[in-house]
Formats: C-alpha cells, structure tokens, sequence
C-alpha cells in the first residue's frame, strides 16, 4: 500500500510539474510579444499598445499613410507598408526596431503598397502592390529581410490588397 501512495504522490507530481511548465512556457510567449502595432494613416504614426495594460506606450513617426503591418516572428521588427497620404504615393516599407520604436530602414517597392505578410522562418516579407487605375500591372514585391532589398516582383491581377502565407511556405 505505502509504494501505490508512492506512485499516486509520483504521479501527482509530474502532473502538477508538467502542467505547471506549460503554463511558463505560455507566459514565456505571450510575455516575448506583448505589443500590438496600429497603423495610422489620417496622422502617418504607428501607435504601439501594451497588450497588458491596454496603452498606448509609443507612437512611431516618420511614415506616409501607413495601412498594412506585420511583425517577424522574433518580434524585432515591425514592417508598415506605406501606401501614401492626400493623393500622394509613398511606394515604401517602412522598418521599425521594436526595441526602440524608430524607422531604421525604407524599402522601395510598388505603387500603393496594402496588405504586407512575413515568412514563418522570417526571411522575406511579402507586400501587395494595388497601383493605380491607370498604371498597368499590379505587383506583389518581395523583400528579404537580410538585406531589406526587394528580390522579386510579381505581376499579379486587378487591385491586390492583402497577402498570407501559408506556415509550411509551400
């Protein structure tokens, strides 16, 4: 009888420790990227929300009619594609440090550029390129993230706004 309590007192134990593990490891992510990046257009900022607190803790300027954004998987860098403001095109991606909220790099990349999505492994980013009505061809740029160069550009149809990737990149 001692050795079943033994086992039951074992058993306990491991559950109570894995369990436990589980949640650290939950905590341990959520705590890695506990920010939101909001694109603001109307005032050309990023506005930086604690996802703890609900507040806003930084506002990242210097962009041009930010639209879309996405986060590496490291959570070290924002993109913000930069579609332009009061009729004026901006054709950019804008890089941000999330360790100092600031613009460190601008990509070059199609006109009007939306939707932008990064790679699972965090080696290129994607961004759809809507154009406008009266230039032909509206592309999908890719930038590698190494280099913050565009590498490929593809033509894609009529008006692209928003782009995924699939997690396995086939």
């Amino acid at each position: 009888m001692a050795e079943m309590i033994c086992s039951r007192g074992h058993f306990l134990r491991k559950v109570l420790g894995i369990t436990a593990l589980v949640l650290l490891m939950q905590v341990g992510i959520a705590g890695a990227m506990p920010f939101a990046y909001i694109p603001n257009s109307g005032d050309n900022t990023v506005s930086v929300i604690d996802l703890a607190t609900n507040n806003v803790t930084a506002t990242v300027s210097g962009l041009n009619g930010p639209m879309g954004v996405a986060v590496n998987p490291e959570g070290t860098k924002v993109y913000v594609t930069n579609f332009g403001n009061g009729g004026v095109s901006n054709n950019t991606v804008s890089v941000i440090d999330t360790e100092t909220n600031n613009v460190t790099a601008t990509v070059p990349v199609g006109i009007d550029p939306n939707g932008v999505a990064i790679t699972p492994d965090g080696s290129k980013v994607y961004v759809a390129n809507n154009g406008h009505e009266y230039v032909p061809g509206k592309t999908v740029s890719e930038i590698d993230t190494a280099t913050n160069n565009v590498t490929a550009t593809v033509n894609v149809g009529t008006a692209p706004i928003g782009v995924a990737i699939t997690p396995d990149r086939t």
